[in-house]
């Protein structure tokens, strides 16, 4: 592990992360937040849960060389690069990623808000003085936006492509450079997604974010493939 680079660990998840968080639910997530919600609050949110997702993701990235033979997650590596490669440009060809991960963003952020409004409504006033009251400590230290931002981004990564990639690199290349990389990665991303992610993903092509993801991860996987690996 000594001798794997900490700058080409950087690279490939700070380009890896880029190509798969833009237009990804989590960033159209943070867009439609921010919209409604301060957006220091948002931001906070969302990267913490990010953050915390990368960090977590490059641990488990890491201890699977020492669970299980090094030249197995070497090839799982190279497996999970190619296939998640051949699932961008398949996702390019359909054209169709953009517009059904807004509407299916929307649609359940939504959903959240009207049974929210709904529960407090429909709640005694007794009741929103006891809650009130219970979260009387919790809201001094955290605001309700930035865990809600924080739930949201956390739960709708986990098990996210770009997850389960940084899982793989972090096993394959220096764990360190690609948790790094993948934390500027996302924070470039969500500061785009705060500032104006809507219109942001409105003006880039969806077709070529997901050829370009498309062709990087199966780059990676060519170069994985051709890598030899002591057992």
């Amino acid at each position: 592990m000594s001798g794997l680079s900490v700058a080409q660990g950087f690279t490939k998840s700070l380009a890896m992360t880029v190509l798969s968080e833009i237009g990804d639910k989590t960033f159209f997530a943070a867009a439609i937040l921010a919209m409604r919600h301060p957006r220091r609050f948002v931001l906070s949110g969302c990267l913490a849960a990010l953050i915390v997702m990368t960090i977590l993701s490059a641990v488990v990235g890491w201890a699977a060389p020492n669970l299980i033979s090094r030249k197995w997650t070497h090839h799982v590596t190279t497996f999970l690069f190619l296939g998640f490669g051949l699932w961008s440009l398949w996702d390019a060809v359909k054209g169709e990623g953009e517009a059904e991960e807004l509407a299916e963003v929307e649609a359940k952020l939504d959903a959240d808000w009207k049974a929210n409004n709904k529960s407090i409504k429909e709640g005694s006033k007794a009741d929103d003085d006891l809650k009130k009251q219970q979260r009387q400590v919790l809201t001094q230290l955290f605001s309700p936006i930035f865990l809600k931002a924080f739930s949201i981004t956390f739960f709708g990564e986990w098990g996210d492509k770009s997850q389960l990639a940084t899982i793989g690199l972090a096993a394959d290349e220096n764990p360190f450079g690609v948790v790094l990389g993948g934390i500027l990665g996302q924070a470039l991303c969500t500061v785009a997604a705060v500032l104006g992610g809507k219109s942001l993903a409105t003006q880039i092509s969806e077709k070529i974010v997901a050829l370009s993801g498309g062709v990087l991860f199966i780059v990676f996987g060519i170069q994985s493939f051709l890598t030899t690996i002591e057992s």
